[in-house]
């Protein structure tokens, strides 16, 4: 059971958030970032790091952790805003932005390993976060959980792209589609390995 939480909790830590991410890595899609704040007595085992679970208690935990929070709040990070700031800087100011947001819920907060510099609040980062506290586990199941929900839209959209199964991650297929059809504008990350390699191609050409 994570509980790293309970060695912060003190008269003056009533609460605690968690924040972390998902889709750091993909050559396609937004970043998105949670922060959650649980009851300091709420008890699920079954909590853990979003990559640890399968897809289907992903799905069911997001929805009780939604339930049983005292406060959440979930945060995309477009392609075009990875671009500009880069993937960090991006994702860091999004953790940043979710935990001001949840501010009145809260006294203290844990990150995923993500310093997050002049913030009003004591913060830590940890290292394995997700693995250790159930707030940043939880807060990594509803990061996970809704950006794979928003991939399997995009591939509505775009069905020449299998969203749904690479969820814009670099596997063999993903980037078979990218030599086939092209990358997507204001879909895929230019800033990106063969993404951008994709675009410096297309200005040669010109």
């Amino acid at each position: 059971m994570l509980d790293l939480e309970k060695s912060y909790y003190s008269d003056e830590v009533k609460l605690i958030a968690g924040v972390d991410e998902a889709g750091r890595g993909p050559l396609a899609g937004p970043v998105c970032v949670a922060a959650c704040v649980l009851p300091p007595d709420y008890v699920n085992p079954l909590i853990d790091d979003s990559k640890k679970l399968t897809a289907k208690k992903r799905e069911a935990l997001f929805g009780l952790i939604k339930e049983n929070a005292i406060a959440y709040v979930i945060k995309f990070g477009t392609p075009e805003m990875i671009d500009e700031e880069d993937i960090y800087h991006c994702t860091q100011r999004l953790m940043k932005e979710c935990l001001l947001e949840l501010s009145p819920y809260y006294q203290l907060a844990l990150t995923d390993a993500m310093p997050i510099p002049d913030f009003p609040k004591p913060l830590f980062p940890i290292i394995k976060g997700d693995a250790k506290a159930m707030n940043i586990a939880a807060a990594s199941i509803l990061a996970k959980v809704s950006r794979d929900h928003y991939m399997d839209e995009l591939e509505k959209q775009y069905p020449q792209f299998s969203f749904s199964i690479h969820k814009g991650y670099g596997t063999k297929k993903h980037l078979a589609e990218l030599d086939e059809y092209g990358p997507i504008p204001g879909v895929h990350r230019k800033s990106f390995g063969p993404v951008k390699k994709f675009f410096s191609k297309q200005l040669t050409l010109f």
